[in-house]
């Protein structure tokens, strides 16, 4: 593989330029995400709006070219996605950067992300890509877990009341 075909302009620019790496104010949720192999740290935050999609991404952290605008590009994508969405997004994603997604229509829905798919020929660098990928999809189930949980806490008193 060419490296030169990854660091491109475009991917250059999301490591110089990130539109997405800032402390957002009042997030919905935050998740922390740490690739020890490499040093790379993250901070990612997301805020939902009324409608239960992503109103707004950003990151904050340190880590190698590959995982910053890795984590740009994807908060990009993620906005006005629901959750479910998010979470399928990141799954297609790690496939892809582990080279078991190579169809191009199959990866149409990554967007400005495929640009990251020749990842897969770099094993060492697959976690600097993943990161944040990893760390949304780990807050946006381990939040809809903690919904549901709260869901059947609520039925279980109702059922609760409407049998006394």
């Amino acid at each position: 593989m060419d490296v030169t075909s990854l660091y491109n302009a475009e991917f250059m620019d999301h490591v110089a330029h990130p539109d997405y790496k800032y402390q957002m104010e009042n997030p919905t949720c935050t998740h922390e995400g740490v690739n020890p192999s490499c040093g790379d740290e993250l901070k990612f935050s997301v805020r939902l709006a009324d409608d239960g999609t992503i109103e707004e991404a950003a990151f904050t952290g340190h880590g190698c070219a590959i995982s910053q605008a890795s984590a740009d590009i994807m908060s990009d994508l993620m906005v006005g996605k629901t959750p479910e969405e998010a979470i399928h997004l990141c799954d297609l994603f790690e496939r892809m950067v582990r080279g078991e997604v190579t169809d191009e229509a199959e990866l149409e829905p990554l967007e400005d992300a495929e640009i990251l798919k020749d990842i897969s020929h770099m094993p060492a660098r697959v976690k600097c890509a993943e990161l944040a990928w990893r760390t949304l999809k780990e807050m946006l189930e381990a939040r809809e877990g903690a919904q549901a949980g709260v869901a059947s806490a609520a039925d279980a008193a109702d059922k609760g009341e409407k049998g006394a």
